[in-house]
């Protein structure tokens, strides 16, 4: 089986129970966010020790002794990217799957259990045909940031308010929006699955100065990320120039 197999795999896995363990529940919104995190987590922690025995892995769910910085290939995932949503019962969140190596985002898989769809970076999913219109731009629903707004006035987009950062990058896979820009607040396993399986699909991804991505560093924080569609890329970075200076 292939790295992106069983990302795939793993990712619709860890999906189908939080899927299950959602529907089952009995427990307030708290308890349930918790239960997802630390459920997922632990099946996708067995499944790829069990695969890939050689292989680190950084988890948000998981305490980090740093000892994967030395190491070339390893996974980094979020069992449960968007518990808000999750707990709140919307279907705006995710499972990320990813393996960077030597600090690429190499493979990926995002399971969107919402939308009954796991994207990956095994070729089967590319990017549809582009739409006419003005550019959607996917933003956090409780978060958005200053930079978007400024995208948006610059380029004549129409902000879009979603959850979770995997459903959010696979939108833009889908063909159901152009851009997802983000800048404040994440991590590593917040988008190296995301990024890719979008970069696999044929999309833009990058810091929001245009400068690449780099995983599995000392310090996880990984603050800003431009995913879109190819076309697009240019118009957004320059705007980005425009308002930073």
């Amino acid at each position: 089986m292939t790295d992106a197999e069983l990302a795939r795999d793993i990712a619709a896995e860890a999906g189908a129970l939080l899927n299950r363990l959602r529907c089952s529940a009995t427990c307030g919104p708290s308890e349930l966010g918790a239960r997802g995190d630390t459920q997922a987590n632990a099946l996708i922690l067995r499944r790829l020790r069990a695969a890939r025995p050689d292989d680190d892995i950084l988890s948000e769910e998981s305490p980090d002794d740093g000892k994967r910085c030395a190491r070339r290939r390893v996974w980094i995932i979020d069992p449960l990217d968007g518990t808000l949503e999750y707990a709140a019962r919307t279907d705006d969140w995710a499972v990320h799957v990813g393996l960077a190596i030597d600090g690429v985002p190499s493979v990926g898989a995002v399971a969107v259990p919402g939308c009954g769809r796991v994207f990956a970076s095994d070729g089967a999913v590319t990017l549809p045909p582009a739409t006419p219109g003005a550019p959607r731009i996917l933003v956090s629903r409780a978060r958005p940031p200053a930079i978007a707004t400024a995208v948006a006035r610059a380029i004549g987009g129409i902000l879009v308010p979603m959850g979770s950062a995997g459903a959010k990058a696979m939108a833009i896979v889908a063909g159901e929006a152009e851009i997802y820009v983000h800048d404040g607040g994440q991590y590593e396993w917040d988008n190296c699955a995301p990024v890719a399986v979008a970069r696999a699909a044929g999309c833009h991804a990058s810091r929001i100065d245009g400068s690449d991505l780099v995983y599995n560093c000392a310090n996880p924080v990984l603050p800003d990320v431009l995913i879109c569609r190819p076309e697009w890329a240019a118009r957004v970075l320059a705007a980005i120039r425009r308002t930073a200076g």
